[in-house]
């Protein structure tokens, strides 16, 4: 005997389904920007009300064709500086030098873009990392890879140092060594630090003396639910820490160090959607603290 069907229930369904699946595609792909504020007693007057736009873990996903939404709102956030916190690509992209290049050169027409690794990108192999730096550097983005880069503005000077994700080459230079380099060469600068990994500051990052650290990594916690830091992060950690937005490390030494945490934008793994946490263009503007 065949199973009648309640045509009641099949009109609850229905919308019930067009329903979740727009609040799955407006959670997962609507571009949220949020507007940060770091003080500093120690920020140099000339960036006084400097504007920098973090963008992180993109995973190749694209806004929109050619991605114009993403690069319409960092466009309208008015930045000065655009830093890519890492994994820019996935190691499932299938043109990973192609999307590098046209990323890089939307974003360097608008700001001076910097970039650094993640653990995305080495997951290809050293042989495309190198090939995604290229890009990247051809179409007018700043790549370091344990580097600082001074910045200029209004007759002062900061610095800006990256270090690559740790999955990079064992034989390179060391965030400790970079830090070091910095204060041998600059006495006690003002400086920002782009890394990858939010789940490297406590006990890592947090004892270099960098003013700020900019990281992604974690997508928000993926699921944000309520009274939590996220459910899972990237890494399948479960209840994590340190996914979104500002933190202070209180781990002794640190001198109360602090790291700024993007939610990010793209989705890994990709089957895995964001739920209350949507994809993030973070703006940041720094002030000087009286």
């Amino acid at each position: 005997m065949a199973m009648q069907r309640n045509p009641r229930f099949v009109r609850f369904l229905l919308p019930l389904a067009l329903i979740t699946a727009a609040a799955l595609w407006w959670g997962n792909s609507s571009i949220e920007t949020d507007a940060f504020i770091f003080s500093s007693a120690r920020l140099p007057n000339g960036f006084d009300g400097a504007r920098v736009v973090q963008l992180s873990d993109l995973h190749g996903k694209a806004f929109g064709k050619n991605n114009e939404r993403l690069f319409a709102a960092v466009e309208a956030a008015q930045p000065d500086y655009i830093l890519i916190t890492g994994d820019l690509v996935d190691r499932a992209t299938d043109d990973p030098v192609g999307y590098a290049a046209s990323v890089g050169a939307a974003l360097s027409a608008i700001a001076p873009t910097c970039y650094v690794t993640g653990n995305h990108e080495w997951g290809h192999g050293p042989a495309m990392v190198e090939r995604l730096k290229a890009a990247l550097r051809e179409n007018g983005v700043t790549v370091l890879s344990n580097e600082v880069l001074p910045w200029e503005r209004g007759g002062d000077t900061i610095l800006l140092a990256g270090v690559d994700d740790p999955n990079g080459y064992a034989d390179q230079k060391t965030p400790a060594q970079l830090a070091a380099d910095i204060y041998a060469e600059y006495g006690a600068p003002f400086w920002l630090l782009l890394a990858h990994r939010n789940n490297s500051f406590n006990g890592g990052y947090c004892r270099l003396g960098a003013d700020l650290t900019l990281c992604g990594h974690a997508h928000g916690g993926i699921w944000r639910l309520p009274f939590t830091d996220g459910l899972i992060d990237a890494t399948l950690t479960l209840l994590p820490s340190l996914t979104s937005g500002f933190y202070r490390c209180t781990d002794e030494g640190c001198a109360g160090a602090e790291v700024f945490v993007s939610r990010g934008l793209g989705n890994s793994p990709r089957l895995v959607p964001r739920l209350f946490n949507r994809p993030q263009v973070a703006v940041i503007t720094l002030k000087k603290a009286g």
